[in-house]
């Protein structure tokens, strides 16, 4: 609890430096507020993976590569939002986040920061870049896509915890249908030409394609 309160102080901190950086007029309460509705969605009960965890473990990741980044403060914001509507029974959790994200920066952010980053947080539906005219942006939406990947070309036990988390997310889904659905997530993976598209991460990728296909042998043999 110590340490969860500790994270969750951590991350709210970050959050408002990120949030100050792009708009230095917003008071201490409002960010505040933004910060608490965004810890109340990721500490939700069905939440396994996608908790404040993943977003403390994405930051962990930012660190390592925010110098190679245009608009880092953009990228954070999206970090932090893109996950915070999740409902393991809907396919629409990234448009739901885009939105309610949209719903709470567009009186502190101008329109061009809010529809960049919704076209960030859609991306990740796919985890495929859209046609971005800007070199900077692509660059920098590449980083952040990569970045939600990452876990998956961390050391199998770090991946393993991965997927069982993954499994008590949707734990509502019955064994059969899971392993039929699981696998057709992970071979839709594996049939990227790349899964990472930043050179930074591509040393992840023969470890990444490893764990895919280790996690789809398991399911074919239980």
């Amino acid at each position: 609890m110590r340490e969860s309160s500790q994270m969750r102080i951590e991350l709210g901190n970050r959050f408002t430096q990120h949030l100050l950086a792009l708009n230095s007029d917003i008071t201490p309460a409002e960010s505040r507020t933004l910060w608490l509705n965004i810890a109340a969605h990721y500490n939700e009960t069905q939440r396994a993976y996608h908790s404040l965890r993943h977003i403390q473990q994405l930051f962990f990741q930012f660190e390592q590569i925010c110098q190679y980044l245009h608009e880092p403060h953009i990228i954070a914001l999206a970090l932090y939002y893109h996950d915070v509507i999740y409902n393991p029974r809907r396919s629409d959790n990234e448009l739901k986040s885009a939105e309610y994200m949209s719903d709470k920066l567009s009186s502190h952010l101008n329109d061009q920061q809010c529809q960049h980053i919704y076209d960030l947080i859609m991306m990740t539906a796919t985890h495929q870049l859209t046609e971005l005219a800007d070199e900077n942006k692509r660059s920098d939406a590449a980083y952040m896509l990569d970045m939600d990947l990452s876990i998956l070309g961390m050391p199998w036990p770090e991946y393993e915890h991965y997927t069982q988390a993954i499994r008590q997310e949707y734990a509502h889904v019955p064994t059969a249908d899971y392993k039929t659905g699981r696998t057709q997530v992970l071979q839709t993976l594996l049939a990227h030409p790349r899964l990472y598209l930043t050179e930074h991460y591509q040393q992840l990728e023969t470890q990444a394609r490893t764990n895919l296909a280790h996690e789809i042998n398991l399911l074919h043999a239980s």
